[in-house]
Order: C-alpha cells, then sequence, then structure tokens
C-alpha cells in the first residue's frame, strides 16, 4: 500500500526572506559578534548566514588533561576571531579509495574540542536548533567538513551546530580504571555548551535536535540512553546507524590490549598516555583495519573505538534502556539509506570478485536463517552475486538495527518516531554506487555544489532531492513532524525518500530477519 506525500521544502519562504533582508544580521562585509559565557566573538558572513567557527567548548583535551574528561574552555580577553574552523581531533589517516569520497580536513592545534555556529541572525530569539554529530567510524572525520556547513539550514530558520570530538583511542579507549567513552561526554559537553550559549545566536535550549550519520547516529543513540544527556535535547534523527555496534566493556577491554600489544605499552592509561599522539593515532587506526579486514564477514562492521557499556557513563545497552523509556520524551527521525553498504563494495571493485560460494558463505557467517540468500535472490531476479551480498550486508548492519532502535521504542509505548529510507541513486562509479552510505547527506545539508561532495554523489545532481530531503530535516526540526505517518507496529509506516515522499508500510520486510544485527 503507498502513501504518496508532498516533498515540499521552505525555499520559498527562505527567497523571500532574502529578498526582503529579513533574518539577516548585517551585509555580507560586516562582521557578525555574539557574546559567549568565555568571552566575546566575532564571525563572518558566510552565504547570508552569520558564522562562527572553531568556537572551544571545552579546554584542550592534552598534557595532563589528554585521556581525561573534558574541563571547561578557557576565557579569553578582547575579542576572539571565530571567522575559521578551529583544529581537528588528531584521527585515522585514510587510503585513497575513502579519501576521495570522504575529504579528510586536517588542522592542526591543540584547541580541537571546538564547534561551529551558523545562525540566521544572531539578533533574533527562539530559532529551532540542530546540532550535527558527525561519522567516520569513530576514528576519522571532524565538523570541519565542508559538506557540512549550516548555511541552507540557517537560510530556512534553523541555527546549525557541527561539533569534534576525540575520536579513536583518545576517545573511546576502554581500561579498568572508570575513565571511559570520552568522545560521548565531550559530545555531552558540546550540548551542555549549547544550553549556556545558543541564545546568544538567536537560538532556543529548549529546541534542541541532536542528529548524525553512521558513527554520529550511532552516538545519538548512545546519548539517547545516557542519563548525562538527559535535558540536553528535545529531538533526534539517526541517518544509517544505530546501536549495533555499540561495544561490550569485556570486547573493549580486549581491544585495548591488543592496541597496547602493538605499541609493545602496558595496557594501562599512563602507560598508552605517554605514547605521542600521532603514534597511537596511526596504531588505532591500524587495529580498524585488522578487525574489518578479518575473515570473517560478521566483523565487517565492527569498530574497536565505539560507546562502551560500562555501568556508568552507558550503564546499559542503548537497546534496553530504550524498551525501558529511556528517550522517551525525545521525538526520532531515524532511517537509512536503501544500499548502505555498497559504499564499500562498489568504490573498491570487491563487489566483482563475488562469488556464489563468497555470497553462500558470507551470508551464512552473518547468521542469518536459511534459504536468507533464495529470498534475496527472488525479490531481485537480476542482481548478481555482489548485488545481493551489499543487500543481505545493509540489511543486517544497518537496517535491521534501526528498525530494531524504533520498534525498542514501541515497546515501551513512545509514539513519536518517523522512519525514512533514502532511495535517491548516485550515478558515480556508473551509476552502480545506487542509494550508498552517506549519499544523502549534501541533500539532506542542500549543498550539492559542494565540490568535495562531487565524487559522492557526481555531476548529474538533482535539486528537487534536495528540496525534498532538506525540507523534511527542517520541518522536524522546526516543528517535531517530518511530514509523514509516525511509525508504529501495526503499520511500519516508512518515508521512501527520492524526488518526492512516498509512504511505504514495512518497506523490505519480507526480506529482513528477526534478530538481525542483534541484541
Amino acid at each position: 500500500m503507498l502513501d504518496p506525500v508532498a516533498g515540499t521544502a521552505p525555499r520559498a519562504e527562505a527567497a523571500e526572506l532574502r529578498a526582503t533582508g529579513e533574518g539577516m544580521t548585517k551585509t555580507e562585509d560586516s562582521a557578525p559578534e555574539v557574546q559567549v559565557a568565555s568571552g566575546r566573538l566575532r564571525g563572518r558572513m558566510d552565504e547570508g548566514a552569520a558564522a562562527f567557527l572553531g568556537i572551544p567548548y571545552a579546554a584542550p583535551p592534552f598534557g595532563p588533561r589528554r585521556m581525561r574528561p573534558p574541563e571547561p574552555p578557557v576565557r579569553w580577553e578582547g575579542e576572539r576571531s571565530a571567522t575559521d574552523y578551529g583544529p581537528t581531533c588528531p584521527k585515522a589517516n585514510d587510503g585513497p579509495e575513502s579519501s576521495a569520497l570522504f575529504p579528510e580536513v586536517v588542522i592542526p592545534g591543540e584547541e580541537c574540542l571546538n564547534l561551529n555556529v551558523w545562525t540566521p541572525d544572531p539578533r533574533r530569539s527562539g530559532l529551532p536548533v540542530l546540532v550535527w554529530i558527525h561519522g567516520g567510524m569513530f576514528t576519522k572525520g571532524s565538523g570541519s567538513v565542508a559538506g557540512y556547513r549550516g548555511t541552507s539550514f540557517a537560510r530556512d530558520g534553523v541555527v546549525c551546530v557541527t561539533i569534534n570530538y576525540r575520536l579513536g583511542a583518545e576517545g573511546f579507549l576502554r581500561l579498568d580504571d572508570g575513565t571511559v567513552n570520552l568522545g560521548l561526554l565531550d559530545q555531552i559537553a558540546a550540548l551542555e555548551w549549547v544550553q549556556g550559549n545558543i541564545a546568544a545566536f538567536g537560538g532556543d535550549p529548549g529546541k534542541v535536535t541532536v542528529a548524525g550519520q553512521s558513527a554520529g547516529a550511532v552516538s545519538v543513540i548512545a546519548l539517547m540512553a545516557m542519563p548525562r544527556a538527559r535535558g540536553l535535547f528535545r529531538q533526534a534523527i539517526t541517518q544509517s546507524g544505530a546501536a549495533a555496534q555499540i561495544l561490550t566493556a569485556e570486547t573493549a577491554a580486549d581491544m585495548a590490549s591488543r592496541l597496547a600489544g602493538s605499541l609493545g605499552v602496558a595496557p594501562t592509561r599512563e602507560a598508552l598516555g605517554r605514547v605521542p599522539v600521532e603514534r597511537l593515532t596511526r596504531a588505532a587506526s591500524a587495529l580498524l583495519r585488522e578487525v574489518q579486514t578479518a575473515a570473517d564477514p560478521a566483523t565487517w562492521e565492527s569498530l574497536p573505538f565505539a560507546p562502551v557499556v560500562d555501568g556508568d557513563t552507558l550503564p546499559d545497552h542503548p537497546l534496553d534502556a530504550l524498551r525501558r523509556g529511556a528517550g522517551g520524551d525525545v521525538r526520532l527521525l531515524a532511517g537509512w539509506n536503501r544500499d548502505d553498504t555498497r559504499i564499500g563494495l562498489v568504490p573498491t571493485g570487491m563487489i566483482d570478485f563475488v562469488d556464489e560460494s563468497i555470497l553462500s558463505a558470507a551470508v551464512s557467517a552473518l547468521g542469518t536463517p536459511d534459504g536468507t540468500v533464495e529470498r534475496y535472490r527472488a525479490a531481485r531476479p537480476e542482481a548478481g552475486h555482489g548485488d545481493l551480498l551489499a543487500a543481505v550486508t545493509t540489511d543486517c548492519f544497518v537496517r535491521t538495527p534501526t528498525v530494531q532502535v524504533a520498534e525498542a521504542r514501541c515497546a515501551a509505548g513512545v509514539a513519536d518516531t518517523w522512519m525514512y529510507r533514502f532511495d535517491h541513486e548516485s550515478p558515480s562509479f556508473g551509476g552502480r554506487l545506487g542509494a550508498a552510505h552517506a549519499v544523502e547527506i549534501p541533500y539532506v545539508f542542500d549543498l550539492l555544489d559542494e565540490k568535495s561532495s562531487r565524487a559522492l554523489i557526481g555531476d548529474e545532481r538533482s535539486q528537487v532531492v534536495a528540496d525534498t530531503a532538506h525540507g523534511a530535516w527542517v520541518r522536524f526540526v522546526a516543528d517535531g513532524d517530518p511530514g509523514w505517518p509516525r511509525y508504529d507496529l501495526a503499520d511500519r509506516s516508512t518515508a521512501l525518500i527520492d524526488e518526492g515522499i512516498t509512504v511505504v508500510h514495512d518497506p523490505d520486510g519480507a526480506e529482513g530477519w528477526p534478530g538481525a544485527g542483534r541484541h
């Protein structure tokens, strides 16, 4: 049963604002200024939005603060320039395929726990706020990526914030000393900064939506389950990420031991803290590659550094917490991309090396029920072996864990959940990439002209799709409803997003299986 929904966006209203000048702080040549708790900031104009970049939300996490919980930012005297992105957190070095699709920004410096704000006008008040948590397998990425610029959200009346947080071993090392989930604590510190300071930019601290993609989405689900994050946001958006990558304390401790062993040091915070940051980062990156290239397909989406259930900062697995009602006062928009895992199979060429024996062995290793390959092949009679593997792994690693989050909320009696699937295909790699992981981001941010996204979404970009996706996100952030029915166990209503929005009941449900990506 299909139910078409209009995919409108507030672009007409935005055009009127630009024409009248309403909502603009000053001319493009002016320097907007604001006062925050740590001091005065001078920003710059960015396509009609007032932009304030590289604002410290916590003290530099080095020296005696290295591998310790975040501390308040250091105050400054006079006016601080906020016209350029600040330092990025130490992170992994990618291979050439990933670097082309997801260009990294590396800015040296110790003041890396910083954030960026784009606002329609700091003189306004009561504006909704979007806080974006970047992805990158908890080992790479930053809030300074050009594809995360908040200009289009600001154009449409939303204050947009992007953040950095500690990555890899610096942010997610688990040792037996009670200090863990530092990257999540960084995110909480950033959200606390937003609560205390966003009114200076025209934002309403009571209208905060936290959003993230991939590892950022995993972070959002963890934050919904963390007692320390309660009250810091009223809404959440998760894009292609759920709770499947959450680590047990035992797994995280094993990863820490393996990391220490590779460095020839004891698995203690003191010993690892004496390892130079660059060397520790390289070792953590090598461990990630080792885990994700293992022969067992079940490890392909495993992460050695990720949020850990430690009994304190993250007391329980998020799915268990959600089933008991955690995050029940938070509205959630959750979804995935139809072809998520093609991002790891098409650019590398691996999709062409999958034959019947590899497909059968891989699907079996994932713990799927008997007959899984046959069901997927019946639904996709023209698909090759690699295409079928992509479909199965997308469901196992992304779709089913996302559905589990929604259904955990349903089990707790929480009604405010909306589901989507992004279906627009990228023309990249001869059209074989499909609606792969992260393809939706340039459309959600309505930044189709951003050159760094060209390899991912190609040269044939659809503004209609951007209007549809970006418009739905703006509606949710501003009004708490993206424009289609809520998800429940009776209908499992899900919006398929392309050049318009079509609501489908339980898409791909016949192919999925209970417990995939299970907890």
